[in-house]
């Protein structure tokens, strides 16, 4: 689903090369009690794409990240934003060109949410209803309603407030936005909820973005480069997301993705090739009982599924429909999603919709093999 999204994103970035990149040039981090966070750290951070700092706690990654914007000051090394050495410049001025997001937002609880986010244009002079309009069409941008401008951080979710942070990080516009596992606080389906909504933000506005993760599979599905952090402050391995999981460099990298790699692969792939069967998919109106040899989706009048009908089973006679736990669409969806989609189905198809919920047609296990052979096929050309 997102990964698609993603590379899209990436190949929309190319048009704007000229954002600020970030480079650290033998970077190094030494505590006075001796202990070693980073060392002789050598690594570009292209412009207008998205960096991910991938690792177990304790690597270094959180802390390479805060000496860009000068929370932390190397031991040694230099720093470059857009080519020049960032110890050349103030501190205000640093950060002016660099949004800030971490875990829990780090709202102004004393603030509304509206002026959260209009914080740093009025401190930059712009006028405060300006600044609250512009901080309006943020909030819409990020997926917020209108109506929570006025209420305060505590009466957000938490999933809410990440959005609020993200979006006043934005509201000066910065070419350079830093993010310190800034959605590992919320649950599963938030966290990727504000991935997509990441990716789609990245895709209008292509910044610079550097995102720090301790979750290989955040730091795939998010990541145009991935530099994969191991204790002691190195970095194992620098590449794109496919090049990570089928050659990793080490075993350290390879242990660190996990055994699955495989299937991590697989949410690189699309599933927008895959032919669509149309056999099995009937109304709800017309139909009394199931076929004896098969499941059939039923639709309702606006063609959306309803579920699933088990061979034989008689809908009039109280039959129950299997649910559809998760359906699929061509345009964003990836083989790992469809894979997955296919085993969770009774009917071991996978329903594949638009983006409006309606349903265009079903998969099965055999044209997702196909579709992943296929690909394998590309991945070695």
């Amino acid at each position: 689903m997102p990964s698609t999204t993603t590379r899209a994103v990436r190949a929309n970035g190319e048009r704007h090369r000229d954002n600020r990149e970030v480079v650290f040039e033998g970077v190094e981090k030494t505590y006075e009690d001796g202990t070693i966070a980073v060392e002789n750290l050598n690594l570009t951070c292209p412009g207008g794409l998205i960096t991910v700092f991938v690792g177990p706690s304790g690597c270094g990654k959180t802390t390479s990240l805060r000496m860009i914007n000068k929370m932390l000051t190397p031991t040694a090394g230099k720093i470059l934003l857009g080519g020049e050495d960032i110890s050349s410049w103030d501190e205000t001025s640093l950060r002016l060109n660099m949004g800030y997001v971490i875990q829990d937002g780090g709202l102004f609880p004393h603030r509304t949410v509206v002026d959260n986010i209009a914080t740093l244009p009025m401190l930059l002079g712009t006028k405060k209803r300006q600044a609250r309009a512009e901080a309006i069409e943020l909030m819409a941008r990020m997926g917020l309603d209108a109506e929570l401008a006025s209420r305060y951080p505590y009466q957000l979710s938490g999933g809410q407030q990440q959005r609020v942070g993200v979006a006043r990080a934005l509201a000066a516009d910065p070419p350079v936005l830093l993010m310190d596992e800034p959605f590992s606080a919320v649950d599963p389906l938030v966290r990727g909820e504000l991935q997509v909504e990441l990716l789609r933000l990245q895709s209008e506005l292509a910044k610079t973005i550097i995102f720090v993760t301790h979750d290989i599979d955040e730091a795939v599905r998010l990541g145009d480069q991935i530099a994969v952090f191991e204790p002691g402050g190195h970095v194992a391995q620098v590449g794109g997301p496919e090049d990570l999981l089928t050659r990793p460099h080490s075993d350290y990298v390879s242990d660190f993705i996990g055994a699955d790699s495989g299937v991590k692969w697989l949410s690189l792939r699309p599933v927008k090739d895959i032919p669509l069967q149309q056999d099995g998919i009937l109304s709800r109106s017309e139909t009394a009982t199931g076929t004896e040899d098969q499941w059939n989706l039923i639709v309702d009048k606006t063609n959306k599924p309803l579920g699933w009908l088990a061979p034989d089973a008689d809908l009039q006679n109280g039959a129950a429909l299997q649910p559809c736990r998760q359906t699929l669409t061509l345009e964003h969806d990836t083989l790992r999603t469809a894979l997955n989609a296919v085993v969770l189905s009774p009917a071991g198809r996978a329903v594949v919709t638009d983006s409006s919920g309606r349903v265009e047609g079903l998969i099965d296990y055999e044209s997702v093999v196909t579709a992943i052979e296929r690909q394998q096929d590309l991945a070695h050309v």
